[in-house]
């Protein structure tokens, strides 16, 4: 059979970073952010951001909280979000982002409030645009997508300068059509959108594996006509980076840029779950090895700055800063009950009436 000839339209390729690898050596030179004062600073947030972690899991298992999700081996990607960020810029996360709010100035017993069933804690005190915690998968990067328009109509309109919004999910997030109709709009119309996609290897129980044959989840933004990135998802001086440039693409006008960041779930999905089910236990056992926070205290501690001594300090001054944040949480009154109508309507509808008195009866 006679094969046509065919004309090359277009290739892409999809580049990796990385600054420290998983025995905590560099790779290249360091980006010029990376002084030890700020070095330092990034592991003191994720250890802080462990540590809420599994005080927010001991108290769900002791009734204190609801369900909840760790990030346990994802701590870089958050705390790397989060330090890129300008204050004006706008979160739009998913759920999975302790570390990120942590940075973005969220108290702790705010996060603990989301999880207690209190909504009053995503009304965050120091960045108040920032929006919820998203549990539905990849609606927020519709969300985000919304957001970046309105900031660049913002600029067009007003004269502002450029902000931009960041949205974070999950590795199954891309395997939902929202994560598409947002990469589209936000290619096709040019929006200050950075998409941060959170690769750990599991959608709850389906591994990566099991959700596409594409080999990095990066070129799935080629079709949206965005530039795109993997990086080190344990690293997070290449997280810091790659967003600190996404970001400043964004800011210059320059568009929108997807990263995915390669890391490992080292937990269950959420506190409801039993991933030892489903995840190969030898699997586990290796992603120690490369996590983000032993990776960095590393190389901390082959420049001298970093020892014992200065580990105990830290723990000791970040178990006082929790214990107080437990200790807020706590005595803090709980809402209303009525809460759930008094801000949903603005005219309760005479349907519910009724149940509104009701509930004013157990407030």
């Amino acid at each position: 059979m006679h094969k046509p000839r065919m004309q090359l339209l277009a290739s892409f390729d999809i580049a990796s970073l990385q600054y420290l690898d998983e025995s905590g050596q560099t790779t290249q030179a360091l980006p010029d952010f990376a002084t030890p004062d700020t070095l330092v600073s990034l592991y003191r947030q994720m250890t802080l951001a462990r540590m809420v972690d599994d005080r927010a899991v001991k108290m769900q298992r002791t009734g204190q909280l609801g369900t909840y999700p760790s990030s346990l081996g994802q701590e870089a990607i958050g705390v790397g979000v989060g330090a890129a960020m300008a204050k004006e810029d706008v979160y739009c996360p998913n759920y999975r982002e302790t570390g990120a709010l942590l940075e973005r100035g969220v108290r702790i017993e705010e996060i603990y409030a989301i999880w207690g069933g209190d909504e009053r804690g995503q009304n965050y005190r120091h960045v108040c645009e920032d929006l919820p915690l998203s549990v539905p998968i990849a609606t927020q990067m519709l969300h985000g997508a919304g957001v970046a328009f309105a900031l660049k109509y913002k600029h067009e309109q007003l004269g502002e300068p450029i902000r931009a919004a960041v949205t974070s999910g999950g590795d199954g997030a891309t395997s939902k059509g929202d994560f598409y109709e947002a990469i589209n709009l936000a290619g096709d119309w040019k929006l200050p959108l950075v998409v941060v996609i959170n690769n750990n290897q599991w959608a709850i129980s389906l591994p990566r594996s099991g959700q596409t044959a594409c080999k990095t989840l990066a070129q799935k933004a080629i079709a949206a006509g965005i530039p795109s990135l993997q990086v080190d998802g344990n690293d997070v001086i290449a997280v810091y980076q790659a967003v600190l440039e996404a970001l400043q693409l964004a800011h210059e006008g320059g568009g929108p840029s997807m990263i995915e960041a390669v890391t490992y779930r080292l937990c269950d999905h959420t506190t409801a779950d039993d991933a030892s089910r489903y995840q190969p236990q030898e699997g586990v056992k290796e992603a120690w090895g490369r996590e983000p926070l032993r990776r960095l205290r590393i190389y901390l501690e082959s420049l001298g700055i970093w020892g014992d001594s200065q580990e105990e300090e830290l723990q000791r001054e970040l178990k006082e800063m929790l214990e107080e944040a437990v200790r807020v949480y706590r005595q803090t009154p709980r809402d209303k009950s009525t809460a759930i109508f008094d801000h949903l309507y603005g005219t309760l509808p005479e349907a519910f009436i009724e149940q509104y008195q009701q509930l004013q009866g157990d407030s």
